[in-house]
């Protein structure tokens, strides 16, 4: 169905892949209803608890990105606020992972988190007007159709500049094996998701929010021939740690190849492992991406 029949359809190209094949904590996710385009990259935080305690085969992180998207269907209307939604489908999130965990006690820290960043486009005029809802560190792009490419959230994650530091003095103690690196790290992992999970305020997708979710939010207007990219961490890692590609180069190749290509270009690189490895905390990641056009043409 037609979103609106003066506005052209919007063309959604996505991609989505775990860093192994049996493994993926990323997740993107369409609902077109109520006359309106909700995207939805999330980028699952990798566990640090010791088990999993409501899916031990797929693991909690993994549940929870997709139990998300889930419960978040029956909650979508567009006269209610992203963020009201995402608490409803929180608590629903909540209470099934609660059901399944039975009567073990779960620790904060291995309370299952997420970034999340949510896309609404509504038909305006010959365009749409796009509302965004951000928490946590994924990465979104505009390409306004005259070559100009903008960073519409320049987030910066600090925890990223921590964990890097502690890296570098790791390496310089001699510890580079990944397991005893993650070993020596853990403990500073697992305080920092304990204060994720029990913020006052939270700035991630979270299972039990203490209080209203501190999302980054914005509305851009979109004109015919725009597109917005928005992808996981591990998509961008092409920018930022690689350097294989500027920001505007990455926009231009997803639009012009289709981000299955980049993502190709991405995973070449990860599989040299002495490359990768000097550059990112682990080897490779978890990566999604979508890329949504508004068309140069209206339907007719």
């Amino acid at each position: 169905m037609d979103i609106a029949p003066h506005a052209g359809k919007l063309a959604i190209d996505s991609v989505c892949d775990g860093a192994s094949a049996a493994h993926n904590e990323d997740l993107v996710a369409v609902f077109e209803q109520d006359g309106m385009t909700d995207v939805l990259v999330i980028d699952g935080a990798t566990s640090v608890a010791d088990i999993d305690y409501a899916d031990p085969a797929q693991g909690d992180v993994t549940w929870f990105v997709h139990e998300f998207r889930r419960r978040l269907a029956p909650h979508l209307r567009r006269d209610r606020a992203q963020g009201d939604s995402a608490l409803l489908a929180l608590a629903d999130v909540r209470a099934a992972y609660r059901a399944l965990a039975g009567e073990r006690e779960v620790p904060a820290h291995a309370w299952p988190i997420a970034a999340l960043t949510w896309l609404r486009f509504l038909p305006a005029g010959d365009g749409y007007t796009l509302h965004a809802w951000c928490v946590g560190d994924c990465k979104t792009l505009l390409f306004d159709g005259d070559a100009s490419i903008h960073d519409l959230d320049p987030y910066v994650n600090p925890q990223e500049a921590i964990l890097q530091a502690q890296v570098a003095k790791l390496a310089q103690a001699g510890i580079v094996d990944a397991a005893a690196r993650k070993a020596a790290l853990l403990p500073m992992l697992r305080d920092r998701r304990v204060e994720q999970n029990m913020a006052p305020a939270p700035t991630i997708l979270c299972l039990a929010p203490q209080g209203p979710i501190a999302a980054r939010t914005l509305t851009v207007p979109l004109a015919r021939g725009a597109a917005v990219i928005a992808m996981t961490d591990g998509f961008w890692r092409l920018v930022d740690p690689y350097r294989l590609l500027t920001a505007g180069e990455l926009a231009r190749r997803c639009l012009a190849d289709g981000a299955a290509s980049v993502l190709a270009q991405l995973r070449a690189f990860e599989a040299d492992q002495g490359r990768a490895d000097s550059l990112a905390v682990k080897r490779a990641d978890d990566a999604a991406a979508a890329v949504c056009r508004v068309p140069l043409r209206l339907l007719s």
